[in-house]
């Protein structure tokens, strides 16, 4: 074998986009620039991870749900982002067939807020609402809302845990960590690699 192959580094089949560089959807809305997709062997995540959501703007005469999207989220690979819109059908009616238009329901807008972890394969379903630092764990069906910093899993998904205590996530939340400058971020990230949310707190304070 030629030397020069043996030294040569293998490509890792850990590959991530940040999105607010590839997504073009109108209807996807990203704060910031660093949420990414990890491992985007898949197409990508607009045409991947973001099921049935339409790419025309949405009008006052024909909306359609749409998709937030806060700074510094991580979505792990494959897992799925499920929008309403036109394949909501009516389990109200005797047939869910959708003959027409009437048959599909709209689900409302699908918030991710800033600092959530999205695990692989995991779903998120039409409507939800997840808080800041959320975690939805690996293979989760997400049907509720996730308060922040809570840790979720399961089909469908239930409360595993908090990330933290409640008074430290009340401390968290009132910092309004992720309305800080992306550069000013970005230089605090050695404090936020610490669950010392205290000292975090002082140094803001301070600086």
């Amino acid at each position: 074998m030629d030397t020069a192959q043996i030294n040569t580094p293998l490509k890792h089949w850990c590959e991530f986009e940040f999105i607010s560089k590839t997504v073009k959807n109108p209807n996807i809305h990203i704060k910031g620039n660093y949420s990414y997709y990890s491992a985007y062997w898949d197409q990508g995540f607009e045409r991947c991870v973001v099921r049935y959501l339409h790419d025309k703007p949405s009008t006052q005469e024909k909306p359609i749900d749409q998709l937030y999207i806060g700074n510094f989220v991580c979505f792990g690979a494959e897992c799925v982002i499920m929008m309403g819109g036109n394949q909501l059908h009516r389990p109200d009616w005797i047939s869910t067939f959708p003959f027409d238009t009437r048959s599909f329901l709209p689900a409302g807008d699908t918030v991710i807020a800033d600092g959530c972890w999205i695990g692989s394969r995991a779903m998120i379903m039409q409507g939800v609402k997840l808080g800041e630092g959320a975690v939805i764990a690996t293979g989760a069906v997400v049907t509720q809302d996730v308060p922040a910093y809570a840790i979720v899993g399961g089909v469908p998904a239930k409360l595993i845990n908090y990330r933290f205590p409640q008074e430290q996530i009340e401390k968290l939340l009132a910092l309004k960590l992720y309305d800080l400058d992306e550069k000013k971020f970005l230089k605090i990230r050695d404090l936020l690699q610490t669950n010392n949310i205290d000292q975090l707190a002082y140094f803001l304070k301070e600086n």
